[in-house]
């Protein structure tokens, strides 16, 4: 299984059955999967959301929108509760308007769950951390 390492962003082999033993990079040696958000950004988003073997759940979000301040507390509550499982990312909309006109960020907070760097779903709002697991155990995750 292929992991992108939330710190230097480098691809790792790690076998399946590896990944509820906090495995490590090769290359930084930090842990690969961590139990909160990775703020993402250009060349960073690509490679993390298409490199990935496991699910990455993006939040679109904005300093300046309440909605996402309130739901960002959840965002990092249910990325410990899946660690292993999906992984968890953040990109601020106004720090990298390219990103998020190619994925048409219309409002924020909008979700995107991508496998393979395929978009699988999204959902658009503010959601609480119950109601995230809700829709991720919809998506299959």
């Amino acid at each position: 299984m292929h992991v992108v390492c939330p710190h230097c962003f480098t691809v790792n082999s790690v076998p399946s059955e590896r990944l509820q033993q906090h495995p490590k990079c090769g290359k930084c040696h930090q842990q690969l999967l961590t139990d909160h958000p990775v703020e993402l950004a250009g060349k960073n988003f690509t490679s993390f959301v298409q490199r990935n073997d496991l699910p990455v759940l993006v939040d679109f979000w904005a300093d300046w929108c309440g909605p996402c301040k309130m739901m960002a507390p959840h965002f990092a509550q249910a990325a410990r509760a899946y660690v292993g499982r999906c992984l968890f990312a953040k990109l601020n909309t106004e720090k990298d308007q390219a990103t998020a006109a190619t994925y048409q960020i219309r409002s924020i907070p909008t979700l995107i769950l991508f496998r393979s760097g395929r978009e699988l779903a999204r959902q658009s709002g503010a959601l609480s951390a119950a109601d995230l697991q809700r829709w991720l155990a919809g998506q299959g995750i």
